[in-house]
């Protein structure tokens, strides 16, 4: 698949996205329902029990796609105007996934507190804020914050999304290996919020044994120049460098940058290893290198031109999916949990035949090629959305006094 420059300006002109009217509005009548004096009942209405929000208005379908620009794609920080493209775009994911409705909300702003207060002010507005693309380690702090301070879910994508969709893979390239978690060397190669996120998931999972590096090599306890974050998966290890680590490990992560894995390095690893190299657009190491040297590998990029593409489109849309629909003031780690396992058990069901049609594999199945589901895999909003809703009921974080995640997930197939 080749694109250019040309072709990516081409697509972008113009804009994304666009609003719609959902009810009519072609008479005396309509207007006066749409707007002035009919809105004053469903004003009033919600001025007197606020959850009628989401009854009466768009409040449940919609999330805020917010950023400021500090750590935008790989590119870094582009400010906040320039941003925008992509934060469209996830609006487009949000739509075209989970039937969402999404505005992004570019914020000139860098100060940490600030971008809380702002956020605080606006979310009555939304059922949910994805926030995206702001640098570590502020972004920590804007998350925790924010959702300390408003009654709806908040979950930095660049995070978490990374982290469950990696966990899934995780999942079942671990069955698919033979190997058990609470006993697998996992190598981290970036120190970031994804990794960090993907490092707390993974323990979460029943991961011991974690190494992580960054651009000064392993963060263990005797270095003295790591920040409070990082402190918290600083280890007693011998190894200084990533190639030290690499050694007789069963996982490598990648979250980093480009080419900084050898095929020596990955000779060292443990038999059948598992290498999620996710650097865009070039990875840690490309998987043909990794080919000739290691034919017992399980391989992922963040690339759509390999297999197991490890995609944040397989978890943002759903698992807001299911936190606005049973009105979720928060999105829980159990929450996350169970959006991993489904995304790892939907990838063991029988592949239908249009994503072999997408792919143009007509032998596509579960196996080192298949190890989480293809992202226009439509059961994804069934399978996802309803594990999450059901996780948020059971946490107590719903605002529904009933839930029937059956009935649920037939709901989510007319959608589809």
């Amino acid at each position: 698949m080749n694109i250019t420059d040309e072709d990516a300006l081409k697509y972008h002109e113009g804009g994304k996205l666009s609003t719609n009217i959902t009810k009519s509005c072609e008479d005396q009548r309509d207007l006066s329902l749409a707007y002035t004096p009919g809105v004053a009942v469903p004003c009033l209405a919600i001025a007197k029990e606020k959850q009628l929000a989401y009854k009466y208005t768009t409040k449940a379908n919609t999330v805020a796609v917010i950023s400021n620009g500090t750590a935008v794609l790989g590119l870094g920080n582009l400010g906040a105007i320039a941003s925008k493209p992509v934060m469209e775009g996830k609006v487009v994911l949000f739509k075209k996934f989970a039937k969402l409705d999404g505005v992004d909300i570019e914020i000139d702003e860098t100060d940490p507190q600030k971008i809380v207060d702002i956020c605080k002010a606006i979310a009555p507005t939304f059922g949910g804020i994805n926030l995206e693309d702001i640098k570590s380690p502020e972004c920590f702090f804007i998350e925790q914050e924010l959702q300390k301070a408003v009654d709806i879910p908040v979950m930095h994508d660049d995070q978490h999304g990374t982290a469950i969709i990696t966990a899934a893979g995780l999942l079942n390239a671990c069955e698919l290996a033979n190997k058990s978690l609470d006993t697998i060397k996992v190598v981290i190669s970036g120190s970031g919020a994804a990794a960090m996120s993907c490092a707390g998931m993974y323990q979460s999972l029943g991961v011991n044994h974690i190494i992580m590096t960054d651009s000064k090599g392993v963060l263990n306890s005797r270095r003295t120049d790591i920040n409070e974050y990082k402190q918290k998966f600083a280890v007693d290890a011998s190894c200084e460098t990533l190639a030290d680590a690499m050694v007789d490990a069963d996982m490598f992560l990648g979250l980093s940058v480009a080419k900084i894995v050898t095929k020596d390095m990955v000779k060292s690893m443990a038999k059948n290893p598992i290498i999620f190299a996710l650097s865009n657009p070039t990875p840690e190491i490309l998987p043909q290198e990794i080919k000739e040297v290691r034919d017992d590998a399980i391989i992922a990029t963040g690339r759509s031109d390999f297999p197991n593409q490890i995609n944040n489109v397989l978890g943002f849309p759903f698992i807001f999916r299911g936190a606005l629909d049973v009105q979720a003031t928060k999105i829980t780690e159990n929450m996350k949990l169970e959006a991993c396992r489904a995304l790892a058990k939907l990838a063991k069901q029988p592949v239908p035949q249009y994503i072999k049609d997408i792919y143009g594999d007509q032998n596509l199945c579960y196996g080192k090629n298949y190890i989480i589901p293809a992202p226009f895999e439509k059961e994804n909003l069934v399978h996802i959305s309803g594990a999450v809703a059901l996780a948020a009921f059971e946490d107590g974080v719903s605002g529904l006094s009933s839930f029937d995640v059956d009935k649920y997930k037939e709901d989510l197939r007319k959608l589809l």
